[in-house]
């Protein structure tokens, strides 16, 4: 997949292949290999072989009426609008930032939960933490993927959790 995209008002030709099961993205004449994984709705932990195997957490959200994303790095904030290419832009961390109805948060890996966020009945913003799980030892914060309040949260400070078992529900 290529794509022209504006990243923070300067265009870029972007190539995304699958190889292996890792991601080659090229830009600028530089390809980077990176492993990429979904922690909840509208967050990604990347990892980038090359530079070591430290997880960088990257935020997704719909940014505005053109299509624009709000990418939230360690770095800080970009905003990124895709100008040409095919597929879908932002993949399912756009879907969940503008999610309806009520959403259930589930642990993306195995881990630790190290701090419980919310309480039930207590109102969340999209992105605000809701539970933090300890994983391989990083520490992964799972956010809310709506504004809402928090119906239920099923798990304690100190709980281990398999991949999938359903952490907190946000209506």
């Amino acid at each position: 997949m290529e794509l022209q995209i504006d990243i923070g008002g300067r265009t870029r030709t972007v190539i995304v292949e699958t190889k292996d099961g890792q991601y080659h993205v090229t830009s600028d004449g530089e390809t980077w290999l990176a492993d990429a994984a979904v922690v909840d709705g509208a967050t990604y932990s990347l990892i980038l072989p090359g530079t070591g195997y430290t997880s960088h957490e990257v935020g997704v959200a719909a940014a505005g009426p053109h299509g624009d994303l709000s990418v939230h790095l360690a770095s800080g904030i970009t905003t990124v609008r895709r100008l040409s290419g095919a597929g879908r832009f932002g993949g399912r961390g756009v879907q969940a930032a503008q999610a309806v109805g009520t959403q259930q948060v589930v642990a993306p890996m195995p881990g630790k939960v190290v701090r419980v966020l919310v309480k039930p009945g207590d109102q969340v913003k999209a992105r605000q933490g809701l539970v933090v799980v300890e994983a391989m030892k990083m520490e992964n914060e799972l956010r809310s993927p709506k504004d809402g309040r928090i119906v239920d949260v099923f798990i304690t400070e100190g709980t281990s959790v398999e991949a999938g078992r359903l952490l907190v529900v946000v209506e």
